[in-house]
């Protein structure tokens, strides 16, 4: 199954931005969806935004306009852009990526912390 390397989460004040990366131990080619979700403490994990392999992009509500999910074919990565960043988008985010071969895998997980 493939593993799946997150980096870029840390600690910003409220209105500042980072970029999550994800990178896919192997090549994502053929029928597939990645991105994130996240968690945080007490609450559900939730979508945050999906690419397919046809390059359509999902954002929940929430971060629509704030947040932009890409990707880089050549590196097996999709990067996720997160601006004009709230205390509520605290939480623990987590790529994930499916394939009609296995399913769902995660990663590990990265923290973000939006604080003052």
């Amino acid at each position: 199954q493939v593993q799946l390397m997150e980096s870029g989460g840390g600690l910003v004040q409220p209105g500042g931005s980072l970029r999550l990366s994800c990178a896919a131990s192997e090549s994502i080619s053929g029928l597939y969806q990645m991105g994130w979700y996240r968690q945080d403490s007490g609450k559900q994990r939730e979508m945050v935004a999906l690419i397919d392999s046809y390059g359509d992009t999902d954002y929940a509500d929430s971060v629509e306009c704030r947040f932009t999910l890409s990707r880089d074919s050549t590196k097996n990565t999709v990067v996720l852009q997160m601006n004009s960043l709230e205390p509520e988008d605290t939480a623990m985010y987590y790529c994930y990526m499916w394939r009609p071969t296995y399913g769902g895998a995660w990663g590990q997980g990265t923290q973000v912390t939006v604080s003052s």
